[in-house]
């Protein structure tokens, strides 16, 4: 029987998953909407023929995929935001185009997703929405939003920033992701990864829960993103508790005095 690793961490906001590689600039001239009639029809072919399969293919034979509650987010026609615990290497990319489909869902990521030489259109192609590393981009990139969500399609987010590979509890989280609802009138899902014992092998079973819609409450949009957190916070601390395995125990080192 394989041990069970242990991770130390000191803050909630540190990062597992191994990967480090030179971030490139996502500054006012990177192009986050393309018109080109050649790039979106390979978008298309990249999203609905290669991604979207191998993703079904991906997640059932690695995690034999469950999902509960897909049924609310299949028949919400507008365009909506979905908020995700991040405990997935390749889940966390994949997982989101199964739980939106039909819809065709984005994902705001770090600048490091598109870093990797060469793969920056196709990752783009799949879904990513890259946050700007420059703040004069930040117009082309709230744009590119305000586009998915008028198309209809959903943007997730994870609002914990960082991956934490198996982990089954919920990290603290600000409320500053939860600007894109209010300011877009748009409600959100909520999106939990929880994990159980296969009968064989380390790799958990993934069953994934979706909550919502639910909508902006508050008399300002500070009050209304406050009010989405705490919800979105709230409903994934309660799924979570639906995890009964990992393969990997968190432990918080110890203060020192």
């Amino acid at each position: 029987m394989a041990k069970e690793k242990i991770i130390y961490y000191s803050r909630d906001d540190e990062e597992f998953s191994g990967i480090t590689k030179k971030t490139i600039a996502i500054d006012k001239r990177f192009k986050f909407l393309h018109k080109n009639i050649f790039w979106r029809i390979a978008a298309f072919i990249v999203y609905r023929i290669i991604m979207t399969p191998f993703a079904f293919i991906y997640c059932k034979l690695k995690f034999s995929l469950k999902t509960v509650g897909r049924e609310k987010l299949r028949k919400f026609k507008s365009g909506c935001m979905m908020y995700s615990n991040h405990t997935l290497m390749a889940g966390d990319a994949f997982i989101p185009n199964i739980t939106a489909f039909p819809k065709k869902n984005y994902v705001i990521v770090n600048a490091d997703n598109v870093s990797t030489p060469g793969t920056k259109n196709f990752i783009m192609m799949c879904g990513a929405i890259p946050i700007p590393t420059d703040f004069q981009a930040y117009r082309a990139f709230m744009n590119a939003v305000e586009k998915r969500l008028l198309e209809h399609a959903c943007v997730t987010v994870y609002p914990e920033a960082h991956i934490w590979p198996y982990y089954t509890g919920i990290r603290k989280f600000s409320d500053s992701a939860f600007r894109y609802p209010v300011k877009y009138d748009v409600p959100i899902f909520v999106s939990t990864t929880t994990f159980q014992k296969k009968k064989h092998g380390t790799t958990p079973r993934v069953t994934v829960y979706i909550d919502g819609p639910f909508y902006a409450e508050g008399d300002d949009a500070r009050a209304k993103a406050k009010y989405l957190r705490d919800k979105a916070y709230e409903t994934l601390c309660l799924r979570s508790e639906k995890s009964t395995y990992s393969p990997i125990a968190y432990i918080k080192k110890e203060e020192d005095k």
